[in-house]
């Protein structure tokens, strides 16, 4: 019998397998055998992919800026058709196309054409991935040196770019520091609020509280759901106005209300059933966090609803958001990914129980946990 406690045991076989997987020898050995070789070829592929992200993401950002999805929208085309529409260089469109058809982006067709393929035709349906492809030159010129940023170099272009982050007073923040960020995340919303909605309904809600709510995209899908609902988005003052706006525009201004403050600082609108934060705990430390979800529960009546829907870490189908908004979030200069688990934790100690997990078509896009506020 071995006297090593199971975890050492566990420790030591992991040990003997790295050695194993390291080897150059057994690595061509198990590409060789047959009851082997597709497990060490898939393993061969990710690394592969890993080595490879950075080129497959700026060969998606230049078929987003060149639009060339909505052109092959329109109608198939050859190399030679794109290469004018879109002013590129022969040979270079063509390596543009065959990459894309590499990653699945646009596929060969007949005739030596080309047209969308899988991947480009679920981006087309989306703007707010397009949205985020190009926001994403932001995060790659702060990751050319990712070891200096991780040393200590927090004067990035994303922390400069949301006015919320690093800011000794956010409410001071003006119209001009808050457009693009707030399209941003406007044009993204679609693609979680659907998702939050379907996962808890709230027709049998009568106001919504959604903090952080940006310029209102999601309390006018909210207030479209449920027609009888009253709305009160609360964020930065330059933001509040952006979702006065977006409110009239829905025709929906008769029973929604932007309050513009800063929750570190400002009471949140009390006389709701149901609060929202939607993306917006994981921008934050812990500290923060903790003190903005106490912030919720004070607006909240007793037996009121919080839910808290965010890309969560650890969560089963979307374990690459842990990577992704680890870096993205430290370029940022503050905020983490957190995993369910972590979540309750600060709900519970923040006057909050009944914590539940709810489902979502897209885990890889949104989690939603719902909370009950303490009596």
């Amino acid at each position: 019998m071995s006297l090593l406690a199971p975890s050492l045991r566990a420790d030591a076989w992991l040990a003997r397998r790295d050695r194993l997987l390291a080897s150059p020898r057994f690595q061509r050995w198990a590409t060789s055998f047959l009851p082997t070789r597709w497990l060490a070829r898939r393993r061969a592929r990710e690394l592969f992919d890993l080595c490879a992200g950075f080129v497959y993401s700026q060969v998606l950002v230049a078929c987003v800026r060149l639009k060339l999805f909505e052109r092959l929208a329109q109608a198939p085309a050859t190399s030679d058709e794109l290469s004018a529409a879109l002013e590129l260089p022969p040979p270079a469109a063509e390596r543009l196309l065959e990459a894309a058809a590499a990653l699945g982006l646009v596929e060969r067709r007949s005739g030596g054409r080309y047209g969308l393929g899988v991947l480009g035709a679920a981006l087309l349906g989306n703007a707010g991935v397009a949205a985020m492809v190009e926001h994403h030159r932001l995060l790659y010129d702060d990751l050319r040196d990712p070891v200096a940023l991780l040393r200590g170099n927090r004067d990035t272009r994303l922390a400069r770019y949301w006015a919320y982050a690093g800011r000794g007073d956010p409410g001071s923040a003006g119209p001009e520091q808050v457009a693009e960020y707030s399209a941003l995340m406007a044009a993204s919303q679609p693609l979680v609020a659907d998702e939050i909605l379907d996962a808890y309904p709230l027709r049998g809600h009568r106001c919504l509280l959604d903090v952080g709510g940006g310029e209102g995209a999601f309390a006018v899908a909210a207030a479209v759901r449920a027609p009888r609902l009253r709305v009160i988005v609360f964020d930065l003052p330059a933001v509040a106005e952006r979702a006065r706006a977006r409110f009239a525009a829905a025709g929906i201004a008769d029973r929604a209300i932007a309050v513009g403050g800063d929750f570190g600082r400002d009471p949140l609108p009390g006389g709701a059933d149901v609060a929202t934060l939607v993306r917006v705990v994981h921008d934050h430390d812990d500290e923060a966090a903790l003190r903005l979800l106490r912030a919720v529960r004070a607006a909240l009546a007793p037996g009121g609803t919080l839910l808290l829907a965010e890309p969560m870490a650890e969560a089963p189908g979307a374990e690459p958001v842990a990577a992704y908004f680890h870096f993205y979030l430290w370029a940022m200069g503050q905020g983490r990914p957190r995993s369910p688990a972590q979540l309750a934790r600060l709900l519970r100690q923040a006057g909050f129980d009944q914590v539940r997990r709810l489902r979502t078509r897209a885990p890889l896009l949104v989690g939603v946990l719902a909370a009950t506020a303490m009596t």
